[in-house]
């Protein structure tokens, strides 16, 4: 675990989303990531985002919270933009702000289990674990080289603290 500013940071992304909550993940009869997930994989969405900063680098982000992590939140996976200015109808844009966010590095390990098991540890830190008070603003995974072969894979996550 490593805490670290995102000074003058702030990325903009290009993505697909959707709406869910950690309930309906639970259950594979109402979980979306995966399969929005699958889209963007299958459809080669990725193929669609123009201006691309880092093709090969995905990003999944985790926002416009309800309230905590027990709550509805936007799910969007995608990548790094150099701007918007040629984004496509049916693609969503993202900032990530610059903000103060808890580096934790998980893997390697097969997709999706390195994801969910670092997101079950951070669910049960205190902010004094933490460092800080999540802020719920933004909070995302980086998926890159390390990430490639999704039996051994490495992420990042970044937790958005106060």
């Amino acid at each position: 675990m490593q805490k670290l500013k995102l000074k003058g940071l702030e990325k903009n992304l290009v993505g697909i989303t959707v709406r869910t909550n950690n309930k309906m993940e639970m259950d594979h009869q109402t979980a979306k990531i995966g399969p929005l997930v699958q889209k963007y994989w299958e459809e080669a969405i990725f193929n669609k985002i123009s201006k691309r900063k880092s093709p090969g680098v995905t990003y999944c982000a985790y926002t416009n919270y309800e309230n905590d992590f027990n709550g509805d939140y936007t799910f969007f996976i995608g990548e790094e933009v150099i701007d918007f200015s040629d984004l496509k109808d049916s693609l969503t844009p993202l900032i990530i702000p610059e903000q103060t966010y808890v580096r934790f590095t998980n893997g390697p390990g097969p997709i999706p289990n390195v994801s969910v098991e670092i997101w079950q540890k951070v669910w049960q830190m205190t902010s004094n674990e933490l460092g800080g008070d999540r802020s719920y603003a933004v909070d995302f995974e980086v998926y890159d080289e390390r990430s490639h072969d999704l039996t051994a894979a490495t992420l990042d996550l970044y937790i958005g603290v106060e």
